[in-house]
């Protein structure tokens, strides 16, 4: 519903610019550039869904030989004993912590179609928990904030987007995108775990929370005194280095656990290139949507008024270029999706405007989409403090995702 309203009023307004400018200026080349972003951005959007049904086929693939190898499973046991801590609702042992691992486990990977499905099931068992029905829990509130948060280890789908668009070296987001995502979900963690009174002060959360924290303030503090092109470079080398090793030690697992590694591979790909047949609409549509308010001049209106105003309190405004990607990002994914293709097409998917909307597609999660999906499969209409405590870690994402891609990419 809410992606509905965007869209229309997306074009309606696009298209009353566009006549507005005709009727001052004249100038009939106006409402043909209109209609001629109309098919190049369908045309564009084919073409991503097309190049993406690779990519998902490969990673869906190697989660499927992750799934059958046991490593997905080796995973909820190591972070059970911090989910147990913040979800106290649920008893130990519980078969919602395995969907709720699954599902993290696929957004962690980027793989934002794959997550859903476990997600549902995640919310249905934990409704099974529910006395009140219609009312979310503690624990359905925290899982939502934590989805809505977009922990990211690796951002296949915007790795994908950036080799389609034409960068340079397409996985030099990879480590700005996982330190900014540690920043929306410690947020979002932190938030509700405030709301709900669930202490975080204790030897296992401050174990794993403390370790992941030391591990990004160490990496911030050395690569705070480096140059620019040092820093990319060890974020090239470290994005290659974790993917290729996931890989290996998905393959290497299944071998030792004698898991047919080949079969379920193809399992997984098969999954991959029917969820890419399934984005191309949505995508082609939210494309075509974007490109007819940018062409209609609408966005450069929208654009230079928020420059203004930041300029009022400093001189460095590039990033708001990318602001679009981010102030649709938590209502809808293909609608930012689209924003973040279109900064990559205008800009270039190598200027900064370009790799911080990356950022803030991978910052965090569509935060309204997500709560009518996931409240909505289980018939709760009360989500208490679900929508404020995801609201404040899309800020949080926003705020990181400048400060990094500063760092990095100034």
């Amino acid at each position: 519903m809410v992606l509905n309203y965007i869209w229309i009023s997306l074009v309606i307004i696009a298209i009353a610019a566009a006549f507005i400018r005709f009727c001052i200026d004249g100038d009939a080349s106006i409402l043909g550039s209109l209609v001629d972003s109309t098919f190049s951005s369908a045309k564009n959007g084919f073409e991503i869904s097309l190049y993406l049904t690779g990519v998902l086929s490969l990673w869906l693939g190697i989660m499927r030989v992750g799934e059958k190898s046991g490593a997905v499973g080796a995973l909820s046991r190591i972070v059970s004993p911090f989910f147990v801590k913040i979800f106290p609702g649920i008893p130990k042992g519980h078969k919602s912590f395995g969907s709720i691992v699954m599902n993290l486990s696929a957004n962690m990977l980027g793989l934002d179609n794959a997550a859903t499905p476990m997600g549902l099931r995640a919310m249905k068992e934990m409704q099974e928990l529910n006395d009140k029905k219609d009312t979310a829990t503690n624990a359905q509130i925290m899982f939502l904030v934590l989805n809505t948060s977009g922990l990211t280890l690796i951002p296949i789908s915007i790795i994908a987007y950036r080799t389609q668009c034409g960068a340079a070296n397409p996985t030099d987001v990879f480590l700005p995108i996982l330190i900014t995502t540690f920043f929306s979900t410690m947020a979002g963690l932190i938030a509700t775990a405030i709301v709900q009174k669930i202490n975080l002060i204790n030897k296992v959360v401050l174990a794993y929370i403390g370790g992941v924290s030391l591990l990004v303030a160490i990496l911030l503090y050395c690569i705070s005194g480096l140059e620019p092109s040092k820093v990319e470079y060890i974020s090239n080398v470290s994005s290659a280095l974790i993917l290729l090793s996931i890989i290996l030690c998905f393959v290497l697992l299944g071998l030792f656990r004698k898991v047919n590694v080949y079969d379920a591979f193809i399992e997984g790909a098969k999954e991959g290139f029917s969820t890419a047949i399934q984005i191309i609409p949505f995508l082609i549509a939210i494309l075509v949507a974007v490109g007819l308010f940018r062409a209609s001049g609408a966005l450069d209106i929208m654009i230079d008024g928020i420059r203004w105003v930041v300029g009022l309190f400093t001189t460095d405004t590039r990033f708001v270029d990318a602001l679009p990607t981010a102030f649709m990002k938590p209502l809808s994914g293909s609608g930012a999706r689209g924003f973040m293709i279109e900064s990559m097409n205008t800009y270039g998917a190598d200027s900064f405007v370009g790799r911080l909307s990356c950022l803030f597609q991978g910052a965090a999660d569509t935060t309204f989409y997500i709560l009518a999906v996931y409240f909505g499969s289980v018939g709760i209409k009360n989500t208490r403090h679900a929508v404020g405590c995801g609201l404040f870690a899309d800020l949080a994402g926003i705020v990181a995702a400048v400060v990094i891609c500063g760092l990095f990419f100034s």
